[in-house]
């Protein structure tokens, strides 16, 4: 009998547990009654479940054997502030929140790999499931590592997982290197001299100042990155004015700029200083900028060698040669998991959802989790583990 088909018998409980998470989400460090409902479904199994790392962390530890290997298995739970435009019985609940980047199935799809593992406990050795807070922009990751992740959970290595759209379903898509691209964000405030819209003359026109700057960092791109070399600059939001007839004395710009290469991350902030310190002194207008103002950026989500084969062992297990791309073209998206990746050699594998026809894309209000890839997915964790703690 395959793993998926040992799986399944768990399909029912998982998409119970998925439907309810996605029609109660919660959104970065406010994950409470999620992280509840994980550790009470983890202590229901017979697992030693520990909270509060990064706040509202989660990490349930289960052993067998006399072997001394450690593996980490990592999920997301955390949702994201779109308001849901599903009409399913299980849509949001809570106004302006929805799980739009299918974390609900990475926590169901972990929590079924840990209950199967808890009653067969067909490996040696030490396992951590860790079900992570804050993974959209907060850097959950990071948190909970500050807060001694890997120091009370020593982990050997660590591997995450992550639907994909468009990837058929129950594919898999990995390989060594970089999986996703390293994140920063930039916000520049621009104040001018603010005057009447028909006398512009008399100020200094912050918003002119804000155009330029717009279309000139993209030449950072186009002009200054080697042309192989992969990377983004993207503006996202511009906040300027309240009225008609005047030229407002402030703008705010902010961005986010992607690459796979932490020297040219470093090249692309450098230029976007000195460009917008050029701009800006052109037009007589004084500026200020701050990089990741909020929060830290991410690193490159990159992949030790030797724990993605592991991961292409597993994946090979559940999906045949087949069903894995063992040369997946990288993503510019980024994930926090790479803080993790830092620490411990591991593998961030993605799982197909299926056409983006039906589930929609990633952060997008329409968007579903697949259920029909629960199995698939737990499978793929209980294989990994016996692979790994054989």
């Amino acid at each position: 009998m395959s793993i998926v088909h040992k799986l399944q018998p768990l399909y029912p409980l998982m998409r119970e547990w998925r439907q309810h998470l996605h029609q109660f989400p919660e959104t970065a460090f406010e994950e409470t009654q999620t992280a509840q409902f994980i550790a009470d479904k983890l202590a229901s199994f017979g697992l030693e479940v520990h909270q509060g790392l990064g706040k509202t962390g989660v990490v349930a530890t289960l052993s067998a054997g006399t072997s001394t290997k450690k593996i980490a298995l990592r999920a997301d739970m955390d949702a994201l502030f779109i308001q849901e435009q599903n009409s399913f019985a299980y849509k949001s609940c809570h106004d302006g929140k929805m799980h739009a980047c299918g974390h609900d199935g990475h926590t169901a799809m972990l929590l079924g790999a840990a209950s199967y593992l808890a009653q067969h406990r067909n490996f040696d050795g030490t396992v951590y499931f860790i079900f992570q807070p804050a993974e959209e922009g907060r850097a959950g990751a990071k948190q909970m590592i500050d807060d001694g992740l890997f120091a009370q959970f020593p982990a050997d290595c660590v591997f995450g997982m992550h639907n994909f759209p468009d990837i058929p379903l129950g594919h898999f898509a990995v390989k060594p290197g970089a999986m996703m691209a390293a994140f920063d964000c930039f916000e520049i405030s621009i104040t001018g001299q603010a005057t009447h819209a028909a006398m512009p003359h008399l100020g200094n026109d912050a918003i002119i100042a804000a155009a330029q700057l717009i279309t000139a960092l993209q030449t950072i791109v186009s002009r200054t990155l080697n042309p192989a070399d992969p990377a983004v600059v993207s503006f996202t939001q511009i906040h300027a004015g309240n009225t008609w007839n005047a030229l407002p004395e402030s703008v705010l710009l902010r961005g986010t700029f992607r690459c796979f290469n932490i020297e040219i991350q470093k090249t692309i902030a450098d230029k976007i200083t000195q460009i917008v310190k050029g701009v800006c002194e052109s037009f007589e207008v004084s500026t200020e900028i701050n990089f990741n103002p909020e929060n830290p950026g991410y690193p490159v989500t990159f992949n030790a060698a030797a724990e993605t084969e592991l991961a292409l062992q597993a994946a090979i297990a559940v999906a045949g040669e087949s069903g894995v791309d063992r040369q997946p073209v990288a993503s510019m998206g980024s994930e926090d998991f790479a803080f993790m990746l830092q620490e411990k050699p591991g593998c961030y594998i993605w799982i197909g959802n299926g056409s983006s026809e039906n589930s929609c894309l990633l952060h997008n209000p329409h968007y579903d989790f697949n259920d029909e890839i629960l199995a698939i997915g737990a499978a793929y964790w209980v294989k990994l583990v016996e692979i790994v703690m054989a």
